[in-house]
This record gives C-alpha cells, structure tokens and sequence, in this order.
C-alpha cells in the first residue's frame, strides 16, 4: 500500500504548501487557502486507486496481474483510462514505436525492476539483437476502449505519460473544492492556475545546480524529462527506445508546456524520439530540448528565456 509522508506549512506571499510522498517521488501542493482534511483525504484516496491500478512496483496492482497472467487474459481498467491509452496510441504511432507502454520488461531486464535492483540481468545490446522477440503495444495489446486483451505475460510501464495524468487528476480535485489559483508538483510535472504567470526555472542536465533557463507557465501544465534522473549505471537510465530497448544517448533533456499534464508529459518523452515539429502538426503546444552535444533548441512560441 502506498504510504504518504504530510506536511502543511505557509508558503511565500501568503500561499500555503502541502507536501506529501506518493507513488515514489515527492510532491507539492501551492495555494492561496490551506488545503482542508477532506481534500487531502480525496487526493490520497484517488492517488492510491491509482497506484493499485498502474504501478508495475506492487504485486497487487492491475498491471502486476497482467505481467503474472501465463495465457493473457481480459482486463478492464477504470474509464478515465481511455484518455491515457488514447494518448498512448497517439505517440506511439508519431513517434514510429519508441514510446510503448510495452517497455516495461526492457526496464526490468535492465535493472530498474520491482525491488529497484538497479542490476542489469542482460546487456542493452543483448536486446537490440533480438528484434523479433519483442512485445508492443499495436500487435501485442487488443484494447476495446477500457478492457485490454492479451495473450501472454506483458509488463506495463505508464512513466512516459502516467505521472502528468496523475497531476492533472489531483488538479481536478482541487477545482472541485473551488480552488482557482493554485500550483500542483509532481516532482518537476507541474500544473498552474491563476492569474499570475509562475516562473519556472529549467534544470541544466550536465550541472543540475543551475538553471539553463526560465518558463513562464500560466494556466497550463510543464513536465520534463531528462536522463540524469533515474540512472544507475553507464548509459543507463530510464528513457529507453521501445523499439530497440536501449536508453537514449543523443538528447539528454526535454521541457514542454500543454494544456494538461498528461498531454506535456507523453509530449516531453516523444521529444527524445520525434522533432518538435513533427509532434506539432498534431498538438498545440511548446518545447525545449537539449542535446548531449550541449546544443538546445526551442520552439518560437516558447514562453520564457534560454540562457545561452
């Protein structure tokens, strides 16, 4: 079961900060009123109806029965999950199969298993080799909108897109209480309602310590992703390619800002895989990347500053 570590305190100019841990990372909460019992309650309740349901990291969960089923079998998931899936579907085709929900056993034969063994149990290139023997979500998965059919032991992983969607359902619960001007974290998947433009400093992936430049997000959602966060060995880290199961090596940070978290989230794993302009002929949103090289790019409808 998921446990939360809590603490309200008042935050600058008057707004209030609640921070908890859930789902393995930490978050933080920002607004204008402090935030009652009952709305922590119905945060925590939804957060851990979600972890039952996702979490490859608990034997309990709806994906763990769907890795342990020997023959497959019919699984219904909750009926929000019909945009996360949808999503899925989406950049799974824009981005030609490198975002799958399927990589969830690269992950594992590479170390970042249930127990975080962070031991790698094959070579990365032991699975470029075996093109043939690998799982993805178009012709392993049968989905009929909520119920996922399948025919063998799958392992799901939702971290491309699933911890935006959460942040957006934990937003939800706060409109829901009547809050309009509030500031939701989920560990760096943020979203923002108010008046007032909220500064975002953008983390340098060689020097975490500073800042490589400043967002202005107002009314919108900011996740990121980069490859200096869950790494556990050389060349190891959680972006993989699902279509060779191999971490990236040529872009090391991606930003990008959407109406809803979900949408930035998915959008910022695409951008180590697809172009920013090619994803925008299907989203409305803006970007910033970084390559290994040093080299960052930027869409022209990024709000905001790059420092170099």
């Amino acid at each position: 079961m998921e446990e939360f570590r809590k603490d309200a305190s008042e935050g600058s100019g008057g707004n209030f900060i609640y921070k908890f841990d859930a789902i393995g990372t930490k978050w933080e909460i920002e607004t204008n009123e402090p935030l009652a019992s009952r709305s922590q309650e119905s945060i925590h309740k939804r957060i851990e109806l979600f972890d039952c349901t996702y979490s490859r990291f608990r034997s309990d969960s709806l994906v763990s029965q769907i890795a342990d089923a020997p023959q497959g079998g019919r699984f219904e998931f909750p009926t929000d999950s019909i945009a996360l899936f949808t999503l899925y579907d989406q950049l799974y085709t824009l981005t030609e199969g490198a975002v799958d929900p399927l990589v969830g056993r690269d992950l594992e034969l590479l170390g970042y298993d249930k127990t975080y063994s962070f031991k790698q149990k094959v070579n990365p290139e032991q699975l470029k080799a075996e093109p043939g023997k690998r799982v993805s979500w178009s012709k392993d998965i049968v989905r009929e909108g909520t119920l996922l059919i399948t025919k063998r032991p799958l392992v799901i992983d939702v971290g491309a897109t699933g911890k935006g969607y959460l942040v957006d359902i934990v937003s939800g619960i706060l409109r829901e209480a009547g809050f309009t001007d509030f500031v939701v974290d989920g560990s760096g998947d943020l979203v923002h309602s108010g008046e007032s433009a909220y500064p975002i400093g953008l983390e340098h992936p060689f020097e975490p310590q500073l800042v490589m430049g400043v967002a202005n997000l107002k009314n919108s959602a900011l996740c990121a992703s980069a490859n200096n966060r869950r790494t556990w060995g050389e060349g190891l880290h959680h972006v993989l390619n699902a279509q060779t199961g191999i971490p990236v090596q040529n872009v090391v940070a991606t930003w990008a800002i959407a109406p809803d978290a979900m949408t930035a989230d998915g959008l910022a794993t695409a951008l180590f895989f697809t172009s920013g302009k090619q994803l925008a002929e299907k989203f409305h949103f803006s970007f910033v990347r970084m390559f290994a090289d040093g080299r960052a790019e930027y869409s022209q409808n990024f709000d905001g500053e790059i420092f170099f």
